[in-house]
């Protein structure tokens, strides 16, 4: 098991930037991936970004150009750096964890941390 706290988010103005912290309560370098992901109102949960155990990362074609996913296997914290903020960001972001298992896939969440951006 692993859980996650996320940190950081909070209103900024279009345009501004953001950077969303994910603390994992154990050892994240094993971990198969970790990513960001995030829920608008009346929308179902996309993702964001993801960095996998090889430090490979995939973003959204919204995200492109804009966030920066990282991961600091000694500290076991992902962040997010989210710049050119937009009103469409706006959304809870949650931090994903997937832990791979004896073949099987298990998706750890937090509790997600409320972005706002305002036009």
């Amino acid at each position: 098991q692993v859980q996650l706290v996320e940190s950081g988010g909070g209103l900024v103005q279009s345009g501004g930037s953001l950077r969303l912290s994910c603390a994992a309560s154990r050892s994240i370098a094993s971990i198969y991936a970790m990513g960001w992901y995030r829920q608008a109102p009346e929308k179902q949960r996309e993702s964001v970004a993801t960095i996998s155990v090889g430090s490979n990362t995939v973003y959204s074609d919204s995200a492109k150009g804009r966030f920066t996913i990282s991961k600091d296997n000694a500290k076991n914290t992902v962040d997010l750096q989210m710049n050119s903020l937009k009103p469409g960001d706006t959304a809870v972001y949650y931090c994903n964890a997937q832990v791979r298992a004896f073949g099987t896939v298990y998706n750890y969440w937090g509790q997600g941390t409320q972005v706002t951006v305002s036009s």
